[in-house]
């Protein structure tokens, strides 16, 4: 009875290092001095940029001035306003942007948004179509970079999206803060120093029109954007990062919201790993494609909290057989693992993490990844499948169940909103 058990442990123990290697080599790398490349071609391609919005008429009106003030003559700014009961379209239409409106009960989320304003632009399709979630704010000179590296590599772009807690916020948001910049500025860093794409993150996104036009984005899946740019890796289009460019929005304030989008975004993001990873992986080793390959590795790293609690959980269940069974070898590499993880984890807050997070704070991310576990319990006897709409700052109890909020993914603990 012992032998199989230990196997067993051995076996959770090794399938553990694969993604716990993938997060401490991408930290590592971000550490490490940016990499310096030869000028690309200057080219600045005609653009549109597409907004999905469901009832964000209180926001909006400041995102598309962001946009605004960077768009061209020839450029357009489209905002769907999408299955909305407030005044989202008129806001939109005083900001600046041409707007159009869809109905569809049946078909919610920001995947059937998205496509219903690519089938829109296809009359006079541009170069470069760049996405933006209506809550966001884009940094100057934003669209000229994704447009620019979009159209001189032919790949997508992602620009760094990062979450802000709102100011006063206390201990969890700020943790919330710190992993999402790991998931969404530090793991993507390590990976563009070592010459490797990244995961789509929901707002930010440029990609050249054909790939855009050809792709299927009419989907209700709970993390589009993670699911799209895994499609686009397998189809030898794996995204790029850009962390020149900069867009930027705040967690909201409403614990029942930030409640709903965590459990959507991570049930997401698992699903996605169990659904096309092992595709990935296949069709990459088959084509011998390093880039899907690479991407297919850095899916396989679970939000940051579930890591933490799988390797603790692991190394106290080796650390026991050990104790027990005379068995070391399991409580050992286990043990190193876990080591370098937190080690990893450190060094993103030394690096990266100082200004958002105090060390005091950043020792209870234990306690924070503890009050997950029924998140993570969830998924396997109540895995959330389709769209609810999370309530926001000042609102009450939000929709009906099957209602869609358009904020994108990006999976998870960053990479998509609080997760």
């Amino acid at each position: 009875m012992s032998a199989p058990l230990v196997a067993l442990l051995m076996a959770a123990t090794l399938v553990l290092w694969v993604p716990t290697l993938c997060f401490v080599l991408e930290v590592l790398f971000a550490l490490l001095p940016a990499r310096t490349e030869a000028p690309r071609s200057a080219v600045y391609p005609p653009i549109a940029v597409l907004v999905p919005a469901h009832n964000e008429a209180p926001t909006i009106g400041s995102a598309l001035q962001s946009i605004r003030s960077q768009l061209r003559s020839d450029d357009r700014l489209l905002v769907v306003a999408d299955n909305c009961s407030d005044d989202t379209a008129a806001a939109a239409a005083a900001g600046g942007a041409e707007v159009i409106e869809r109905r569809d009960d049946r078909q919610r989320g920001k995947g059937f948004a998205l496509d219903f304003g690519v089938r829109h632009l296809a009359a006079r399709p541009p170069a470069v179509l760049i996405v933006v979630d209506a809550d966001c704010r884009v940094a100057d000179g934003t669209l000229q970079r994704l447009a620019t590296l979009c159209a001189s590599t032919g790949r997508p772009v992602q620009a760094r999206y990062l979450m802000y807690a709102p100011p006063g916020s206390g201990a969890l948001r700020k943790l919330a803060q710190f992993a999402w910049l790991v998931r969404n500025e530090v793991r993507p860093s390590g990976l563009l120093r070592l010459g490797l794409p990244c995961q789509l993150m929901g707002s930010g996104m440029a990609f050249p029109w054909r790939s855009v036009a050809q792709g299927r984005l009419a989907s209700g899946h709970l993390v589009e954007d993670l699911k799209l740019g895994v499609e686009l890796a397998q189809a030898g289009s794996a995204p790029l990062f850009c962390p020149a460019a900069l867009v930027t929005s705040l967690f909201p304030i409403a614990t029942a919201g930030v409640e709903s989008q965590r459990r959507r975004w991570e049930h997401g993001h698992l699903s996605v790993l169990l659904s096309l990873g092992p595709k990935l992986w296949w069709r990459a080793l088959a084509r011998r494609d390093a880039q899907a390959l690479a991407l297919a590795f850095d899916l396989m790293v679970p939000p940051l909290s579930l890591l933490l609690l799988l390797s603790a959980i692991v190394w106290l269940l080796d650390l026991a057989a050990w104790r027990w069974l005379g068995s070391a070898l399991p409580g050992l590499l286990s043990s190193i693992a876990l080591g370098a993880l937190l080690a990893a984890v450190w060094l993103a807050w030394l690096g990266f993490g100082r200004q958002i997070v105090s060390l005091g704070t950043l020792l209870l991310a234990g306690g924070y990844a503890l009050r997950k576990l029924p998140l993570y319990a969830g998924f396997l006897v109540a895995r959330q499948v389709e769209w609810v709409r999370s309530r926001r700052d000042g609102e009450g109890e939000g929709e009906p169940r099957g209602a869609g909020e358009l904020r994108g993914n990006g999976g998870g603990e960053g990479g998509t909103k609080p997760r």
